[in-house]
């Protein structure tokens, strides 16, 4: 469902007479657009947005009207996609190779004696 409003920012005597400001309603929980799995993940994810299940999204960075439909649509179809889109795959824990952590162990033994070798003892 789309809405118009008058827009606050740039548009000089042209900001008064036109409804620039677009916000898209999109009912989530009532949807048949999408597949069951998606839209469960969708409400799921998008919880903290959704007022009776509907997302809303609104642009107003246009002088146009047309425009900021435009840029509307955009961001509700990137906040669908990713709000639909599956969970990363899970870690596989994996052992660190004996040869990385003896070099990363010597290259500190190093730096410690570089450091200790600064501090100016044994001179006397």
């Amino acid at each position: 469902m789309w809405r118009f409003s008058r827009s606050s920012g740039p548009g000089g005597q042209h900001v008064n007479t036109s409804d620039s400001q677009v916000e898209l309603r999109f009912d989530l929980a009532k949807t048949e657009a999408l597949p069951e799995v998606w839209k469960q993940r969708a409400l799921a994810k998008l919880a903290g947005r959704l007022v009776d299940g509907v997302v809303t999204v609104r642009s107003s960075e246009h002088r146009s009207q047309w425009r900021n439909r435009e840029t509307a649509a955009v961001r509700l179809a990137s906040l669908l996609a990713e709000a639909t889109a599956p969970p990363p795959k899970p870690r596989r824990a994996t052992r660190i190779p004996r040869g990385i952590n003896e070099r990363r162990l010597r290259e500190k033994k190093q730096r410690s004696d570089t450091k200790r070798g600064r501090s100016g003892q044994g001179w006397g």
